[in-house]
């Protein structure tokens, strides 16, 4: 991969780059260390992954099956936000290598529900775990009162017209975690 030069050039100017057409002023700070923060938080975990042979795709799965057991494959679908065949691809090597198990519904034969397998749980521990130390780290430098202006910072972040039966779980678990 190419260095990137941060060096400007001879026609360059000192002057920011014009704002938005609407007027309003764009918000490089933030969306730069937005940035910069998931390549940090996510690349903890691709360093374990990539000894597996796994992506960020595998970990998306492994975390929101581990998270929600029980999850249908159409419901992990929409969550992601990724086609069919993409998730066929993942899912497939996760069931393959015993990270998965994958049951018909109940009341309904046609449903499949994911399960993480005990290695499959072993592995999203892992990734979480140094997930959470950076998270830690982070909230150790700012303090303790700070975490709930994050956690609503985030929340704020998601569209919440999203249909998502998931994401309305999580919104319901964070909501509860606050009330606690």
């Amino acid at each position: 991969m190419p260095d990137i030069n941060f060096m400007t050039s001879s026609h360059d100017t000192t002057e920011p780059r014009p704002a938005a057409s609407d007027g309003g002023n764009l918000r490089w700070d933030i969306i730069e260390l937005l940035f910069f923060a998931y390549r940090d938080f996510v690349g903890d975990p691709d360093q374990e992954l990539e000894a597996f042979g796994f992506g960020r795709a595998h970990h998306r799965v492994m975390h929101f099956v581990y998270r929600y057991p029980g999850l249908k494959v159409a419901d992990l679908l929409d969550v992601l936000r990724i086609t069919k065949q993409s998730l066929g691809r993942v899912l497939k090597q996760l069931l393959d290598e015993g990270y998965i198990v994958q049951k018909t519904g109940d009341n309904d034969r046609r449903q499949r529900l994911l399960y993480a397998t005990p290695k499959g749980e072993a592995l999203v521990q892992k990734l979480a775990g140094l997930q959470t130390t950076r998270i830690t780290k982070a909230l150790a430098e700012m303090g303790p009162q700070d975490a709930e202006t994050v956690k609503r910072f985030l929340r704020a972040m998601i569209d919440r017209d999203d249909p998502d039966k998931v994401l309305e779980t999580i919104f319901a678990s964070v909501n509860q975690d606050a009330k606690e």
